[in-house]
């Protein structure tokens, strides 16, 4: 790329750490991914993408890169991923530390274990809301507890969460389930009041973890197990919109883009869901 790399591609003013109240950390990991690989390659691709945003928000009536969004240095280097979630973790930490609203870019699903224990360290009432098509509750998979397959099954070990969009699991993972925190996607379809009975079960503070792959797959493609019977555009921005409203978002991560060459739409989707969730913590 010919153009500075940051989220947004924006000039100095508005990218710099010291004039930025958002940063953004990309992490281009995928060692434990089983199917269709490249969420190495994910972060790169959104930034790429998100040059070519409108920076206007419509809806929020909002230019929220004007709050200033520094991108930090690529977590890189790392083979396993208990290396992964213990960086970034301090990484984000750091950036708490500071006052920064932090967004993590994945890479695939288990980073978000590092972004969510460090702020469990500073919100004492913090819930994690998952969007996903899978439960990832298994306690150990391909002989790691740190796989994307088991990253709410560590996350349940360190706060609250609620599971929207599910439509996979193994059988082991109903065990784990809980069903009164648990929107099935199926259940979703039918349910118009399903946004109402996720935000009532919120808590003072959210966290929000969102795999791509909670998108149907004829809006979403490119992720590690694209599963049908997903949510939409419109189903997901009505769910943030209404989480900001009730809740006090404390950090978000997006993770499992596994960009095509050949179809960058996906790409741009999720840049700009990360440019809208922003919209509505800061624009609304």
């Amino acid at each position: 790329m010919n153009q500075p790399l940051n989220f947004g591609y924006l000039p100095e003013q508005y990218s710099k750490p010291d004039k930025s109240s958002i940063v953004v950390i990309p992490v281009p990991y995928d060692g434990t991914s089983t199917w269709i690989k490249g969420a190495d390659k994910g972060p790169e691709a959104i930034i790429e993408a998100s040059a070519n945003m409108e920076l206007y928000d419509i809806e929020t009536d909002s230019e929220v890169y004007t709050k200033g969004i520094f991108t930090d240095n690529p977590v890189r280097g790392l083979s396993f991923p208990e290396e992964v979630i213990e960086t970034l973790e301090s990484i984000v930490g750091y950036h708490i530390e500071d006052g920064k609203f932090v967004v993590v870019m994945g890479g695939e699903h288990s980073i978000s274990i590092g972004s969510v224990k460090a702020h469990v360290k500073n919100h004492k009432d913090l819930t994690v809301l998952q969007l996903d098509a899978h439960s990832d509750l298994r306690d150990e998979y391909n002989g790691s507890k740190y796989s994307h397959a088991c990253v709410m099954a560590r996350i349940a070990e360190l706060c609250p969460f609620l599971q929207v969009g599910i439509r996979s699991m193994d059988a082991s993972e109903k065990k784990r389930m809980d069903k009164q925190r648990t929107f099935l996607a199926e259940d979703i379809n039918t349910d118009k009041n399903w946004i109402k009975k996720v935000t009532s079960k919120l808590s003072e503070s959210t966290y929000i973890t969102i795999d791509l792959d909670v998108f149907d797959p004829s809006a979403m493609p490119s992720t590690g197990t694209p599963e049908p019977g997903g949510l939409f555009w419109y189903d997901v921005l009505a769910l943030l919109k209404a989480v900001s409203e009730k809740s006090n978002i404390v950090g978000f991560d997006v993770v499992e883009l596994c960009p095509d060459e050949k179809n960058k739409a996906p790409d741009f989707l999720a840049a700009k869901l990360i440019y809208k969730l922003l919209s509505y913590k800061f624009g609304a």
